[in-house]
């Protein structure tokens, strides 16, 4: 029997997910990674740092779906942290051995009703939407979303090279230096400032609170065990933060591959080599403690050209890992989220 409108199938049961259940919602996330990418992707600590973030409430903000044993085989999140509340995230999965029963359109009929609170915070003149992802080969999930009347509106790419020579000489611009953050010499206050700038040229950027993001970065950096202050890498001209490149020590639960989490420049210092610099460097780092791959996520599409640059680098998109995102508008008005390089 499968659910509709939004009712699950007898014999299944629905209700908001605890800190408790997140070894078992961690082990059911990762039964679909191995199905969709043949490995592990989530680790239960990762998850609680994520659920832990300023302003996240799980109470409010997730669904778990569980069978008549009370195992886990359907978890959504709703994301809507933004000020202002213009675009609602969300991320979830089925377990693969009770897909097309209508867990999936259960879950995602409450993720769409959760997020139409961010329509009551939002600016009276602005477009609010919700979005999601999936793997591209993901077939029942990329039906899912356009059966709720989603669109499919960009694809992402993880790019990957392989560390088995020396990285590619370097040359920092004329007056750049690098430092990294286990130095101290800047304060995170700072490196927020320089992505917020970096990023203001990116699809979907939505200017919001600085106060805001400072804190959910602040829990990002203090909360999770991963964190490796010496593999964010500064560059400075002076005292200035001219670009970043914030590292960490693994892709998923990939301990062979370095990832790169936020790669970007600064408005005043682009076109000068510094973001090519600053990757390779980022390489040179990775290659120094023994890993074989870095990758890291871009915007098949870039406002900004990442992917040549990437390319440049000697860096290759991996097919099996391509997502696409789906748009659902639910109050139409101004977009307040970049879109184009256009004012």
């Amino acid at each position: 029997m499968s659910a509709t409108n939004g009712k699950l199938p007898v014999g299944f049961e629905m209700r908001p997910a605890c800190l408790e259940d997140i070894p078992a919602v961690t082990e059911m996330m990762n039964e679909s990674s191995r199905q969709l990418y043949g490995v592990d992707q989530f680790e239960a600590e990762e998850f609680v740092t994520d659920l832990q973030a300023p302003g996240f409430n799980m109470e409010t903000d997730t669904l778990l779906v569980t069978n008549g044993d009370g195992r886990p085989v359907g978890y959504y999140e709703v994301w809507d942290l933004l000020t202002p509340s213009v675009r609602v995230n969300l991320f979830g999965a089925t377990h693969p051995e009770y897909e097309g029963l209508g867990i999936g359109s259960a879950l995602l009929a409450w993720a769409e009703q959760r997020a139409y609170r961010a329509v009551l915070r939002a600016p009276q003149e602005a477009r609010v939407v919700i979005q999601g992802v999936c793997a591209h080969h993901n077939q029942r999930a990329r039906q899912l979303f356009l059966d709720h009347g989603f669109q499919e509106i960009r694809h992402f790419y993880r790019m990957v090279i392989d560390l088995d020579q020396a990285p590619a000489p370097l040359e920092w611009p004329a007056g750049i230096h690098v430092v990294n953050y286990a130095e101290q010499i800047v304060d995170l206050a700072d490196i927020v400032h320089a992505v917020r700038d970096s990023f203001k040229d990116h699809f979907n950027y939505v200017e919001s609170s600085f106060e805001e993001e400072l804190s959910r970065w602040q829990h990002h950096v203090l909360e999770n065990p991963e964190f490796d202050p010496s593999l964010w890498f500064v560059a400075l001209d002076e005292d200035q933060v001219a670009g970043i490149s914030l590292c960490w020590p693994k892709a998923d639960a990939n301990q062979d591959m370095g990832w790169v989490s936020t790669l970007g420049v600064r408005r005043a210092w682009r076109k000068r080599g510094l973001g090519l610099a600053l990757l390779l460097h980022s390489f040179s780092a990775f290659s120094q403690r023994g890993k074989r791959q870095v990758g890291l996520g871009v915007d098949a599409s870039s406002l900004t050209g990442a992917t040549r640059l990437y390319e440049k680098a000697g860096m290759r998109p991996d097919p099996k890992y391509q997502l696409d995102m789906y748009e659902k508008e639910l109050r139409p008005g101004v977009e307040l989220s970049r879109r184009s390089l256009e004012p």
